[in-house]
C-alpha cells in the first residue's frame, strides 16, 4: 500500500510556523485595504441583502411578496453602487 502525500509545503502561514518571518507582519491587511472595505461595505451588505432575497425564493414557492422583495433589494444594491461611485469620485475630484 502506497500512502499518498503532498509534494508542496504548507499553503498558508500559521501562528507557530511561518515560512519568511521577515513578511509576516504584512499578512494583515494596510490601513489603506482597511480603509476600502469600509468604504465598500455598505455595497457588500447590499449585495448580500439580494443574495439572501435570492435565495429565499429558491427554498420554497414563491409568492406575491418575492419578486417585491427581491426588486427591493436590486434597488438597494443599485443605490450603494452610485454612493460608492460619487464617494470614490469627490475624493479623486470626479463627477459620477
Amino acid at each position: 500500500m502506497e500512502h499518498i502525500v503532498t509534494v508542496q509545503g504548507i499553503v498558508t502561514a500559521s501562528d507557530d510556523w511561518t515560512p519568511f518571518p521577515d513578511l509576516a507582519d504584512s499578512m494583515e491587511p494596510t490601513d489603506v485595504e482597511l480603509e476600502a472595505i469600509e468604504l465598500e461595505s455598505p455595497l457588500i451588505l447590499a449585495e448580500v441583502d439580494l443574495l439572501d432575497a435570492q435565495i429565499i425564493t429558491l427554498d420554497r414557492t414563491p409568492n406575491e411578496v418575492d419578486p417585491r422583495r427581491i426588486r427591493r433589494a436590486r434597488n438597494r444594491v443599485l443605490a450603494a453602487r452610485r454612493d460608492l461611485v460619487n464617494r470614490t469620485a469627490d475624493a479623486t475630484g470626479g463627477a459620477a
